[in-house]
């Protein structure tokens, strides 16, 4: 995985855990599900960058 690439669904998911508690902390229910959909989404991008560099190490 590229240090840009890691920064980068770091940082995503950092942005997703502020809505998620913007959200709670407003009670806007639609803020914090936004924020937990783009936790989700560094999740499975970090996932997916390890699944590449696990084929490229062999």
């Amino acid at each position: 995985m590229g240090l840009d690439d890691k920064i980068e669904n770091t940082a995503e998911k950092m942005g997703g855990k502020a809505k998620e508690a913007a959200g709670k902390a407003s009670d806007d229910e639609r803020l914090e599900a936004e924020g937990k959909t783009d936790q989700s989404k560094a999740d499975l991008k970090q996932a997916g960058e390890k699944v590449k560099d696990a084929f490229k190490k062999d």
